[in-house]
């Protein structure tokens, strides 16, 4: 039997990440509803669908779509504040919830969505995916082996101009440099999520930020040629002390024109890993640096055994909540880690608002 999924929220990243993500999994789902409240949204989507999913009807409410409609799943890909209050009307329906990153606004929130999952015997899955990618998971795997010993530090960034330099981005970017948003919600907590699936969950965080360039004007999109006035920092450097006792260091930014720098290496006791190029090629070079019993090291060597993803990070969670609905997957993503993760950027703010380090209360 065909799944049927719906789609709150019909913006930039579901045209151009979920739906193709839910195409390449068409053999198990379909999708039959679409939700937003932006007149005619919904329906543009439905059309452009309708070679693959047929029939989607559109709605502007969520509550009318739950309504309507006998749904095995919806995807929430609204508006990162609307998060915690659009994740509790469709829990709250008995339907199976994949989350788009933040799952909530607090930790409160996100206490009382995990909560009304377990309540009502739902899967609840959130963003990000990085988790199910081949080379996280190869990552881990490595870790875990203790093949290089265990992992002793992590260095990662997420750092570029943002969505305002986009040229392909069909939205408005402005939200994205305004208070509740920013580089460490939107893109740093990749960086984290994939950080927390090596080296489990962080214990202490203390953290800087700044606003480095005030305004911006948008290259792309409905906006192209106006210009943003930037509120909350768009450099954010963050220091973190795992459980392990392992270190971290995130750099989030959306003030960086661009950096060579490798977006995520992770040293170990005997041995380090070095992923180069940009986050999103799936085929970016991945390096090893291994040492003998004596300590010596042997340099640094391509590593070919990293996988290539056939997919990118958000397609892949996508397919991956409809493989785990249809019983062929076991879940790997987890709400308990998408709140450890939002609970560690809400102290990385409290931190930079106190300057002092903040100790975290959640794992997963």
């Amino acid at each position: 039997m065909t799944l049927r999924i719906g789609i709150v929220g019909c913006g930039d990243v579901a045209t151009r990440h979920y739906l193709p993500g839910i195409r390449g999994a068409a053999t198990l789902a379909s999708v039959v509803a679409l939700a937003d409240p932006r007149e005619g949204a919904a329906e543009a989507v439905a059309a452009s669908i309708a070679d693959w999913s047929p029939g989607a009807a559109p709605y502007r409410a969520v509550e009318a779509m739950l309504g309507d409609q006998r749904l095995d799943g919806v995807f929430n890909l609204t508006p990162a504040p609307l998060h915690g209050a659009v994740n509790e009307v469709i829990l709250d329906n008995g339907v199976a919830l994949f989350s788009e990153k933040p799952i909530a606004g607090g930790l409160p929130a996100a206490d009382a969505l995990i909560a009304l999952a377990k309540e009502r015997g739902v899967l609840f899955q959130a963003a990000t995916a990085s988790a199910v990618t081949g080379r996280m998971r190869w990552l881990r795997d490595l870790a875990a082996s203790g093949t290089l010993g265990k992992p002793t530090l992590a260095v990662a960034h997420h750092a570029d101009p943002g969505p305002a330099a986009w040229r392909e981005y069909t939205g408005d970017p402005t939200p994205f440099y305004r208070e509740g948003v920013g580089p460490l919600f939107d893109h740093g907590v990749y960086r984290l999520h994939e950080m927390t699936t090596v080296l489990g969950p962080i214990a202490r965080v203390q953290a800087m930020g700044s606003i480095a360039l005030p305004q911006r004007r948008i290259l792309g999109g409905p906006k192209a040629g106006q210009s943003i006035e930037v509120n909350t920092p768009d450099h954010i450097l963050v220091q973190l002390e795992f459980a392990s006792g392992a270190l971290g260091q995130l750099l989030a930014s959306f003030a960086a024109h661009d950096t060579l720098a490798p977006w995520l290496e992770i040293q170990f006791e005997r041995g380090a890993v070095s992923f180069g190029g940009k986050s999103w090629e799936r085929d970016a070079p991945v390096q090893i640096f291994e040492t003998d019993p004596a300590g010596e090291g042997h340099g640094w060597r391509t590593a070919t055994e990293a996988p290539t993803d056939e997919v990118g990070t958000v397609e892949a969670g996508a397919r991956h909540f409809i493989r785990c609905l249809a019983g062929l997957e076991e879940s790997v993503l987890t709400a308990e880690h998408a709140r450890h993760v939002l609970e560690v950027m809400l102290l990385t703010y409290a931190s930079i608002d106190e300057g002092r380090a903040k100790e975290t209360r959640t794992t997963f």
